[in-house]
């Protein structure tokens, strides 16, 4: 982790682990991972962040880099604002982190790999990171990923692995994955991700907080280190639906009014059944189906639905490589080129390559039919305010299981992104609820057509005051 513009250490994290809350628990107020600020001043709460990492600087693996002047200037701004009576609105003095794939100025953007630490610095701060800034927000460092923001298991050969917040043995899911551990163990009160095929929500769903993935290009990518320039998408990590949607509307240039009331009653939800919930495991299916019971209670029209076909002709569609890595391949094509002297993550490198040697007319048609699949999953929707899913069918799994079998890794990397994938391919907004009811963290994924982002956000307020209850 560099806490200035030099030196950086290994890691390994040394924070206890979370008990992850049941469906009655009750929040408290005092507990720093709460994503509301309290009456405590901004200055105090970012001190308390930065004493904790101070504390185990050596061995930190969910921050790549930190900026402890920078934030304690924004901070004491912030505070002499309230005291002034002066708000620049509801992210003002919120501390806020940034994923290690978004332009600072005046430094390389790593994006997770030793390839990037002789990258040019960046001459100004992605359009995001300036937008957070004119609003207050505390930008106290840049988040631990995956290298280059492939992969969904989190894992980092280069710079460590961020272990999960609820657990410390397992995965913490990526690639956002110092987003998710930092939202879940307080050293962030929101923290910003990308999400090019669940990058936001997996780590949410395995950390247990909110992850919102907006829909694709709402959100400016000015600044982002891409991977994938149809599906990359920048979305918030936070304790809450409001939190959320607060950071969202920032990133998105919009004016923050609020969420509107969203009631339960009459909401029309389908439930996707089919290949997105094989090889589930028995508590995740348990919670998903009292969280259906609940809704039902509350009002909602539960019905199942299908959509096996149009995965299967999106899974034909794409079956040389998959989106993700054909424009990715196109983003690394030089450092590609050069074969096995790249110093890249294997399980990055290998598909990347493998997609550079696919044919451009091959991608072009992909491309063309996603987009009549995209078309008519819109219109298989109409009937739908949200489809309803678990984020992802499994619990985060052991880090160790993973770096001993290579086949166990690459089921697993499968299963974290069947669900969430779906979203992306067909040009949905999604958002992962922490799902109550289990001993690990998992999520509820809901979903809704491409542009309904605003809507959906209230409606999943609605949802998480319902499970809260």
């Amino acid at each position: 982790m560099r806490w200035t513009s030099s030196g950086r250490n290994r890691l390994a994290p040394a924070w206890l682990p979370l008990r992850f809350r049941r469906r009655h628990d009750k929040p408290d107020r005092n507990d720093l991972r709460q994503g509301t600020a309290s009456m405590e001043s901004v200055r105090e709460r970012l001190d308390q962040i930065l004493a904790r990492l101070a504390a185990r600087a050596d061995r930190e693996t969910v921050f790549s880099r930190l900026y402890p002047e920078a934030a304690r200037t924004a901070a004491d701004a912030a505070d002499a604002r309230r005291k002034a009576g002066v708000s620049l609105g509801p992210l003002d003095g919120r501390i806020v982190s940034i994923k290690d794939l978004f332009d600072v100025a005046g430094e390389p953007t790593l994006a997770g790999s030793r390839l990037r630490a002789s990258a040019p610095p960046a001459a100004r701060d992605a359009l995001v990171v300036a937008r957070l800034r004119r609003a207050g927000a505390v930008i106290l460092g840049k988040t631990a990923m995956t290298e280059f923001a492939f992969t969904a298991i989190g894992d980092n050969p280069h710079y460590g692995t961020p272990h999960n917040a609820a657990d410390a043995s397992r995965i913490p899911g990526g690639s956002s994955s110092g987003a998710g551990v930092s939202v879940a163990e307080g050293t962030s009160e929101i923290s910003i991700g990308s999400d090019t095929g669940g990058s936001v929500r997996i780590p949410a769903a395995l950390n247990g907080v909110v992850g919102f993935k907006p829909t694709a290009r709402r959100v400016p990518l000015s600044g982002a280190f891409p991977l994938s320039f149809t599906l990359d998408s920048i979305g918030p990590l936070a304790r809450s639906v409001a939190d959320c949607a607060i950071a969202d509307a920032v990133m998105a240039g919009e004016e923050w009014s609020g969420l509107p009331a969203a009631s339960l009653a009459g909401l029309r939800i389908g439930v996707p059944r089919g290949r997105l919930f094989e090889h589930m495991e028995d508590g995740i299916a348990a919670a998903f189906d009292l969280c259906l019971r609940d809704l039902e209670r509350a009002g909602a029209h539960v019905t199942e639905t299908g959509m096996d076909d149009l995965l299967s002709e999106m899974r034909t569609a794409t079956r040389h490589a998959s989106i993700a890595a054909l424009e990715g391949a196109e983003v690394h094509a030089d450092w590609l080129a050069k074969g096995a002297a790249a110093p890249v993550d294997p399980h990055v490198s290998g598909p990347l390559a493998r997609a550079a040697q696919v044919l451009a007319p091959v991608y072009i048609r992909a491309m063309r039919r996603r987009a009549e699949l995209v078309a008519v999953m819109d219109e298989r929707l109409a009937g739908f305010d949200l489809l309803a899913l678990p984020t992802v069918p499994v619990f985060a799994p052991n880090i160790e299981a993973m770096a001993d079998d290579e086949k166990l890794r690459e089921r697993t990397e499968g299963l974290l992104l069947r669900n969430t994938q779906m979203a992306n391919q067909f040009d949905l907004g999604a958002i992962s609820l922490p799902m109550p009811g289990t001993d690990l963290p998992a999520g509820l994924m809901l979903v809704a057509r491409h542009g309904r982002d605003h809507r959906l956000l209230a409606m999943a307020a609605a949802v998480e005051a319902l499970l809260a209850g």
